[in-house]
């Protein structure tokens, strides 16, 4: 199964110039595609829905073609859900790493 690096995403309690409001997640990102080591800033609101290791480790993203293929082995933490331009997933490796999945249309 091919991957390809596409971001990280860090956690971070500042506010961050160009974040902008997601509000079925409740959190503010910034846009990875913008910054020159593909860093996504998310900060969170305390109400957000999103628990566990996603919330609060950071997390590292791949391209892949099948996210169903590439996750197979992996523990999930958020099914799979539509972001627009993708369909993206979380998971968890066996040694507690989040890692987001991303399927682009």
């Amino acid at each position: 199964m091919k991957m390809e690096f596409d971001h990280i995403g860090l956690i971070t309690e500042e506010k961050r110039a160009g974040e902008v409001w997601v509000e079925k997640t409740k959190v503010w990102v910034t846009d990875y595609k913008t910054h020159p080591f593909r860093v996504e800033w998310l900060r969170f609101r305390e109400d957000t829905p999103v628990k566990g290791a996603v919330r609060h480790k950071p997390h590292i993203a791949y391209r892949v073609e099948d996210i169903k293929e590439a996750g197979r082995d992996l523990k999930v933490l958020l099914e799979p859900f539509d972001v627009g331009f993708a369909v993206v997933a979380f998971f968890e490796t066996p040694d507690g790493a989040v890692v987001e999945l991303m399927e682009y249309k």
